[in-house]
């Protein structure tokens, strides 16, 4: 049998890539979110800070694609090349859960929002709910097992279809605008008083972390790029359009409804404020577009956790079995492994919702180690001057960049606190078995000292965190 030519993504696909993957749930609650925590100048700080740290790592992802094309695994293989194979592996595992906790968080997403409809969906996490779930699950599981391309196109479509009620949103909102009403919710208003600039600003950190996730994904699918320089431009320019509308949704709902308000009300929340500007039919409208965008969402997130799983098994981190491929070059062990632990989540919130939860706030710190890793590896490049030799001018730009990249991951990590770093140890030492039958595999010693120490404390953490979850000094 002839074999599949090898698939080749243009520069408006990879950029869809990006966008199909940032554009999920996250801009769909950003009114209620930021409304709960923050007045329009503590937002307006937060996206500043937020936008030029994730400018800087997009930058960081343009800068890697052109000096090291052959690392084609994107922030798994950047880990892997700067900082040795355990880290590598512990950034490959690190964004591959974040992929299916994020894409359990999807179905129940959808399921709740169709559950003001039907009351048997209630929050998204009934027995008809996950049922339904599943059944998703396992539709989208089999249309990517038929081939990369027809998967990445139709995510192309989505992106399309998905940005098209934001846009409406946008519109209606903006000609709703009321100046009197953005003043007074300018510097957070009533039930803020006592809470500070400063905290008000973190507040909102991990929530942006949140709805930027996905930024990598142009340099992920890297190996598929019809030019290498197309991977780092999608990632810019996927970046910019979505910070666009991230920030609008956010500014322009503080002039429609006062910040309690905007507090108060349920996600998703551009529902609720289009309703106060267009009645009953924006809610609908909004709530379409949402189910939309987070298939859309899904469909990105499958394809990035199946394809990071795949590149780490190539790469000798991960057990030789998910490299494995079908006849239509699709990783297809790795594509079931994602899709059997995202099902085992999605049954688990039948049983546990507070566990749920916690998982789900753990994606956003999860994702910081990748990034983190990524923006000091190129850090790490810059400071050493290796591949600079030919383009030296370039070097101390690049070093600004990316210590500007490295510093606002570490400032993350702070922001998102001790508690969450601590328990994203006890996803972190169990998964490292996947790391052990690896190395087993290919007859390598399974620790250099260097990470044996790094294991050690890693688990040392993980122990401290689940001795907080048993006594209730950690709570979710």
């Amino acid at each position: 049998m002839t074999q599949p030519a090898q698939q080749k993504f243009a520069l408006p696909t990879l950029a869809a890539m990006v966008v199909g993957s940032m554009v999920g749930a996250g801009i769909f609650s950003l009114p209620q979110t930021f409304g709960r925590v923050t007045g329009g100048l503590g937002a307006l700080i937060a996206w500043a800070i937020a936008g030029g740290g994730m400018l800087m790592l997009a930058f960081v992802f343009q800068t890697l694609s052109r000096r090291k094309p052959e690392l084609d695994a994107g922030v798994y293989a950047y880990a892997k090349a700067g900082f040795g194979n355990y880290p590598g592996f512990l950034s490959a595992l690190g964004y591959w859960t974040v992929c299916c906790l994020g894409n359990v968080s999807y179905w129940v997403l959808i399921k709740s929002t169709w559950g003001a409809l039907f009351p048997i969906l209630g929050d998204g996490n009934t027995v008809v709910a996950v049922a339904l779930s599943s059944v998703g699950i396992w539709v989208v599981h089999f249309l990517i097992l038929r081939g990369v391309r027809e998967a990445a196109f139709i995510n192309t479509v989505v992106t399309v279809a998905k940005i098209i009620p934001i846009l409406i949103f946008l519109v209606f909102v903006g000609f709703a605008f009321r100046a009197g009403i953005f003043a007074a919710n300018f510097d957070g208003g009533p039930g803020l008083e006592a809470e500070g600039l400063f905290a008000q600003v973190r507040g909102t950190m991990l929530v942006t972390v949140f709805v930027f996730v996905g930024i990598e994904g142009a340099s992920v699918y890297s190996r598929y790029a019809r030019k290498r320089s197309d991977v780092g431009l999608a990632t810019v320019l996927g970046f910019l359009g979505v910070l666009c509308l991230l920030v609008l949704v956010t500014m322009l709902s503080y002039g429609v409804l006062p910040r309690p308000d905007l507090a108060e009300l349920r996600n998703p929340s551009m529902a609720g404020v289009l309703r106060a500007v267009a009645g009953p039919w924006g809610a609908v409208f909004v709530s379409a577009g949402l189910i939309v965008s987070v298939l859309g969402a899904y469909l990105s997130w499958s394809l990035l956790a199946a394809e990071v799983l795949y590149s780490a098994a190539k790469m000798e981190s991960m057990p030789a079995f998910l490299a494995v491929e079908n006849h239509n070059k699709v990783p297809a062990a790795a594509l079931w492994l994602t899709n059997i632990l995202i099902q085992l989540f999605l049954v688990l919130t039948l049983f546990a919702e507070e566990a749920f939860l916690l998982a789900l706030k753990l994606t956003s710190s999860m994702i910081l180690l990748p990034y983190l890793l990524t923006a000091a590896y190129a850090l790490k490049l810059a400071w050493t001057g290796e591949t600079y030799a030919q383009q030296p001018r370039e070097r101390n730009g690049d070093l600004i960049l990316a210590a500007l990249a490295t510093i606002y991951a570490i400032g993350l990590i702070y922001a998102g606190g001790l508690k969450f770093l601590l328990l994203s140890l006890v996803i972190y030492v169990p998964g490292t078995i996947l790391f052990a039958i690896a190395q087993k595999e290919r007859g390598h010693r399974l620790f250099t000292p260097g990470e044996t120490v790094l294991f050690a404390v890693a688990a040392i953490g993980a122990a401290v965190a689940l001795y907080g979850l048993v006594t209730g000094l950690i709570r979710a």
